[in-house]
Protein backbone atom coordinates (compact mmCIF):
# COMPACT_ATOMS: atom_id res chain seq x y z
CA UNK A 1 0.00 0.00 0.00
CA UNK A 2 1.39 3.42 -0.98
CA UNK A 3 0.26 6.55 0.84
CA UNK A 4 0.97 10.14 -0.13
CA UNK A 5 0.79 12.57 2.75
CA UNK A 6 0.93 16.31 2.14
CA UNK A 7 1.96 17.64 5.56
CA UNK A 8 0.36 21.00 4.85
CA UNK A 9 -2.97 19.25 4.32
CA UNK A 10 -2.54 17.11 7.46
CA UNK A 11 -1.84 20.28 9.45
CA UNK A 12 -5.00 21.93 8.16
CA UNK A 13 -7.09 18.82 8.93
CA UNK A 14 -5.51 18.17 12.31
CA UNK A 15 -5.56 21.72 13.59
CA UNK A 16 -8.63 22.97 11.68
CA UNK A 17 -6.67 25.98 10.50
CA UNK A 18 -6.65 27.50 7.03
CA UNK A 19 -3.32 28.11 5.33
CA UNK A 20 -1.46 26.81 8.39
CA UNK A 21 1.85 25.52 7.09
CA UNK A 22 4.32 25.71 9.95
CA UNK A 23 5.32 22.56 11.78
CA UNK A 24 6.24 24.02 15.15
CA UNK A 25 5.94 22.78 18.73
CA UNK A 26 5.87 19.30 20.14
CA UNK A 27 2.04 19.16 20.49
CA UNK A 28 1.66 19.99 16.78
CA UNK A 29 4.16 17.27 15.92
CA UNK A 30 2.32 14.72 18.08
CA UNK A 31 -0.98 15.60 16.41
CA UNK A 32 0.48 15.29 12.90
CA UNK A 33 2.26 12.04 13.72
CA UNK A 34 -0.97 10.69 15.22
CA UNK A 35 -2.81 11.34 11.95
CA UNK A 36 -0.07 9.60 9.98
CA UNK A 37 -0.10 6.62 12.35
CA UNK A 38 -3.88 6.26 11.92
CA UNK A 39 -3.36 6.02 8.15
CA UNK A 40 -0.69 3.35 8.61
CA UNK A 41 -2.71 1.09 10.92
CA UNK A 42 -4.71 -0.50 8.12
CA UNK A 43 -1.81 -2.22 6.37
CA UNK A 44 0.88 -4.70 7.26
CA UNK A 45 3.29 -3.14 4.76
CA UNK A 46 3.18 0.45 3.58
CA UNK A 47 5.21 2.98 1.64
CA UNK A 48 4.35 6.53 2.64
CA UNK A 49 5.51 9.62 0.79
CA UNK A 50 5.64 12.55 3.19
CA UNK A 51 5.52 15.77 1.21
CA UNK A 52 6.97 18.98 2.66
CA UNK A 53 6.11 21.08 -0.41
CA UNK A 54 3.43 23.06 1.43
CA UNK A 55 5.28 23.36 4.73
CA UNK A 56 6.99 26.72 5.32
CA UNK A 57 9.05 25.66 8.30
CA UNK A 58 9.66 22.87 10.78
CA UNK A 59 11.30 23.35 14.16
CA UNK A 60 13.46 20.87 16.10
CA UNK A 61 10.76 19.67 18.47
CA UNK A 62 8.27 19.06 15.67
CA UNK A 63 10.91 17.26 13.56
CA UNK A 64 11.63 15.09 16.58
CA UNK A 65 7.94 14.30 17.13
CA UNK A 66 7.09 13.60 13.48
CA UNK A 67 10.19 12.38 11.67
CA UNK A 68 12.32 10.79 14.39
CA UNK A 69 9.44 9.00 16.08
CA UNK A 70 8.05 7.69 12.78
CA UNK A 71 11.51 6.40 11.80
CA UNK A 72 12.14 4.82 15.21
CA UNK A 73 8.75 3.14 15.33
CA UNK A 74 9.02 -0.63 15.50
CA UNK A 75 5.59 -2.20 15.28
CA UNK A 76 5.74 -6.01 15.20
CA UNK A 77 4.01 -7.41 12.14
CA UNK A 78 4.12 -4.10 10.26
CA UNK A 79 6.70 -2.70 7.85
CA UNK A 80 6.41 1.05 7.37
CA UNK A 81 8.65 2.71 4.79
CA UNK A 82 8.91 6.47 4.30
CA UNK A 83 10.09 8.70 1.48
CA UNK A 84 10.42 12.41 2.16
CA UNK A 85 9.71 14.80 -0.69
CA UNK A 86 9.84 18.57 -1.11
CA UNK A 87 12.33 19.30 1.68
CA UNK A 88 14.20 22.61 1.47
CA UNK A 89 17.38 23.76 3.15
CA UNK A 90 15.21 25.50 5.76
CA UNK A 91 13.53 22.18 6.61
CA UNK A 92 16.81 20.33 6.53
CA UNK A 93 18.42 22.36 9.35
CA UNK A 94 16.02 20.99 11.97
CA UNK A 95 15.69 17.55 10.40
CA UNK A 96 19.43 16.95 10.14
CA UNK A 97 19.94 17.85 13.80
CA UNK A 98 17.22 15.40 14.85
CA UNK A 99 18.63 12.61 12.65
CA UNK A 100 22.10 13.11 14.11
CA UNK A 101 20.79 13.17 17.68
CA UNK A 102 19.06 9.81 17.20
CA UNK A 103 21.52 8.20 14.76
CA UNK A 104 18.84 7.97 12.05
CA UNK A 105 18.76 8.15 8.28
CA UNK A 106 15.93 8.60 5.82
CA UNK A 107 15.10 8.31 2.14
CA UNK A 108 14.72 11.63 0.31
CA UNK A 109 13.20 11.97 -3.13
CA UNK A 110 14.96 14.45 -5.40
CA UNK A 111 14.50 15.17 -9.10
CA UNK A 112 17.42 12.82 -9.78
CA UNK A 113 15.82 9.98 -7.80
CA UNK A 114 15.98 8.78 -4.22
CA UNK A 115 18.98 9.14 -1.96
CA UNK A 116 19.83 8.46 1.66
CA UNK A 117 20.43 11.30 4.08
CA UNK A 118 21.35 11.34 7.74
CA UNK A 119 23.63 9.12 9.79
CA UNK A 120 25.15 6.57 7.42
CA UNK A 121 28.56 5.14 6.88
CA UNK A 122 30.30 4.98 3.51
CA UNK A 123 29.65 1.22 3.20
CA UNK A 124 25.89 1.76 3.59
CA UNK A 125 25.95 4.48 0.94
CA UNK A 126 27.90 2.21 -1.43
CA UNK A 127 25.48 -0.67 -0.86
CA UNK A 128 22.50 1.61 -1.45
CA UNK A 129 23.98 2.87 -4.71
CA UNK A 130 24.63 -0.72 -5.85
CA UNK A 131 21.04 -1.71 -5.04
CA UNK A 132 19.76 1.39 -6.78
CA UNK A 133 21.78 0.62 -9.94
CA UNK A 134 20.35 -2.88 -10.09
CA UNK A 135 16.83 -1.92 -9.04
CA UNK A 136 16.48 -5.20 -7.21
CA UNK A 137 19.43 -7.22 -5.96
CA UNK A 138 20.35 -10.37 -4.06
CA UNK A 139 23.22 -10.38 -1.57
CA UNK A 140 25.44 -12.46 -3.84
CA UNK A 141 25.03 -9.89 -6.63
CA UNK A 142 25.76 -7.03 -4.27
CA UNK A 143 28.83 -8.80 -2.90
CA UNK A 144 30.14 -9.18 -6.44
CA UNK A 145 29.38 -5.53 -7.28
CA UNK A 146 31.04 -4.28 -4.10
CA UNK A 147 33.94 -6.74 -4.13
CA UNK A 148 33.20 -7.82 -0.57
CA UNK A 149 32.36 -11.10 1.17
CA UNK A 150 28.68 -11.97 0.92
CA UNK A 151 28.40 -12.40 4.69
CA UNK A 152 29.54 -8.79 5.26
CA UNK A 153 27.13 -7.48 2.66
CA UNK A 154 24.26 -9.51 4.12
CA UNK A 155 24.82 -8.03 7.61
CA UNK A 156 24.90 -4.52 6.14
CA UNK A 157 21.75 -4.82 4.02
CA UNK A 158 19.85 -6.47 6.85
CA UNK A 159 20.79 -3.53 9.08
CA UNK A 160 19.65 -1.14 6.34
CA UNK A 161 16.40 -3.08 5.96
CA UNK A 162 15.83 -2.93 9.73
CA UNK A 163 16.28 0.85 9.51
CA UNK A 164 13.73 0.81 6.62
CA UNK A 165 16.21 2.37 4.15
CA UNK A 166 15.71 -0.51 1.70
CA UNK A 167 12.88 -2.96 1.15
CA UNK A 168 13.23 -6.71 1.28
CA UNK A 169 11.22 -8.77 -1.18
CA UNK A 170 11.85 -12.45 -0.52
CA UNK A 171 15.63 -12.74 -0.57
CA UNK A 172 16.17 -9.63 -2.72
CA UNK A 173 16.49 -5.98 -1.77
CA UNK A 174 15.34 -2.83 -3.53
CA UNK A 175 15.52 0.89 -2.80
CA UNK A 176 12.64 2.43 -0.89
CA UNK A 177 10.88 4.98 -2.99
CA UNK A 178 11.91 4.01 -6.49
CA UNK A 179 8.35 2.85 -7.00
CA UNK A 180 6.75 5.82 -5.21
Amino acid sequence: MTNHIDLGSVLRQTLSANLYSNLVTRPTGRAVRGQIEVMLQSSRRSLTVIDFSHVSMIDFSCADEVIAKLLMQDTPGRESYFVFRGMTDDHWDAIETVLERHGLALVVERESGVELMGVLDADEQRAFQAIKRRGRAHCIELAQDLGEPESDVRVRVERMWTRRLIMRLGDAYMPVGEIA
